[in-house]
């Protein structure tokens, strides 16, 4: 056996069945990490750490969960989700900007509303098509949402560079100020929405979503309102990337910018899906977690192998080479990614050494 016995542990009850984690050694590891990341890592993480890994992290993480909502589970193809994000972000900012009284939590939530809105507008043409014709559609949304904000000064407060800054943050009078408060702000609001977005899925809407994915004729034969049930996977999807860019913005940049969060975000975004695993909300902490240690163990790598006089320009290609591999190789051995990877690999260590 690896490490500990499932003998005996069954689900007796329908909300045993319903647990994240159905094993109580399971259940004692998430509990045991959540303590590290809330108690732990604040005390002894370095401001690098995280400001270069962690919220980054996060965040991303937060954006490829609002993502798989929608693409994963409904079925809905987008290139959209920068969009989404830059909204979320000058929605916040506004907001904070305008309506000072807000509390800061309040705004992010706002700024999600107002996210999820304008995902609804995106998402009606997936009324009428789907597949390509929908990547079309919200890729326009990509490229409407930097013009608009560059175009009208109001959204940037006027600013003449278009780069401005977040004003500070405060909750119930306490500034955050520091990276560790930046950290456990964002650790906060992924963990909620984690729990949230898992709940969803489990819930009759999720299972909508997935009927709607796998066969759309089916799902309007036996009574599922398909259209409604798409502009819904939008709209969580868009509130999901709205906060996430809101906390790009305040807790990772300090900065807002209409062009910062163009149409490579979105396809970062969508790697982080793919290589994490399609219809997996674990996936999407996975290909986060990829999508945001590769460049670095390339640069300690590079720089070990070939010293400090490597080409960083060398690193960028050579990381752009192993994502296109990656998502090749998953789309067609794998398109369930790293999540499924790490299930069979712990489903054979749970073996070993019985069965090879």
């Amino acid at each position: 056996m690896f490490l500990f016995s499932q003998s005996g542990q069954y689900p007796q009850y329908y909300q045993d069945e319903q647990r994240i984690f159905r094993l109580k050694e399971h259940r004692i590891l998430f509990y045991f990490g959540l303590l590290i990341a809330f108690v732990f890592l604040p005390f002894v993480g370095s401001d690098y750490l995280f400001n270069a890994i962690l919220v980054p992290y996060l965040v991303l993480a937060l954006g490829g969960l609002g993502l798989n909502i929608l693409t994963g589970y409904a079925g809905q193809l987008s290139l959209g989700s920068a969009a989404f994000m830059a909204v979320g972000a000058f929605a916040t900012y506004n907001l904070e900007l305008r309506v000072p009284q807000l509390p800061l939590l309040l705004s992010i939530l706002l700024g999600g509303l107002i996210s999820a809105v304008f995902g609804i507008l995106v998402g009606l043409p997936s009324l009428r098509i789907k597949g390509f014709y929908l990547i079309v559609s919200t890729l326009a949304a990509q490229f409407f949402v930097p013009w608009l904000f560059t175009q009208y000064g109001w959204f940037t407060n006027h600013n003449a560079s278009g780069v401005i800054s977040v004003p500070p943050m405060e909750i119930l009078g306490y500034s955050l100020s520091s990276p560790a408060e930046h950290y456990l702000l964002t650790l906060s609001i992924v963990v909620v929405l984690t729990f949230l977005a898992r709940n969803l899925i489990q819930s009759q809407y999720g299972r909508n979503f997935r009927a709607v994915r796998d066969m759309e004729t089916a799902a309007v034969t036996i009574g599922i309102p398909v259209g409604r049930t798409k502009l819904l996977a939008f709209a969580i999807s868009s509130f999901y990337l709205g906060i996430a860019g809101a906390l790009w913005a305040f807790a990772y940049l300090g900065t807002i910018e209409a062009n910062g969060l163009d149409l490579n975000r979105s396809f970062q975004i969508l790697f982080i899906i793919i290589i994490g695993g399609l219809g997996s909300l674990a996936g999407s902490f996975y290909g986060a977690a990829f999508i945001v240690l590769l460049p670095i163990f390339l640069s300690v790598f590079g720089q070990a192998i070939f010293g400090q006089g490597i080409d960083q320009a060398l690193l960028q290609n050579l990381q752009k080479i192993i994502f296109g591999a990656l998502i090749i190789y998953f789309l067609i051995k794998e398109p369930e990614g790293l999540s499924r990877l790490l299930r069979t690999l712990y489903q054979r260590l749970r073996a070993w050494p019985l069965r090879y």
